[in-house]
């Protein structure tokens, strides 16, 4: 198959039911990996850019109270 040949979802699906149990299972776990990396990754951008807000001073504190009275005014 050729890079810039496309799939559907369900050619993907048919694809891995053809292969042997192991490898369905070996692709599970690889797929999981992935996924746990990739929201790490969107994680640690989060992280990153909330401390940027916060050295740059624009986060507020305050207790719950405080937040809805602000949303309310």
């Amino acid at each position: 198959m050729r890079k810039s040949q496309t799939i559907t979802f369900q050619e993907a699906l048919e694809i891995i039911e053809s292969l042997p149990s192991e490898q369905q299972e070996s692709i599970i776990d690889i797929l999981k990996r992935r996924l746990i990396e990739c929201r790490r990754e969107n994680l640690a951008v989060s992280i990153k850019d909330a401390r940027a807000e916060y050295a740059r001073g624009e986060v507020c504190s305050g207790t719950v109270d405080d937040l809805m009275k602000e949303t309310n005014k």
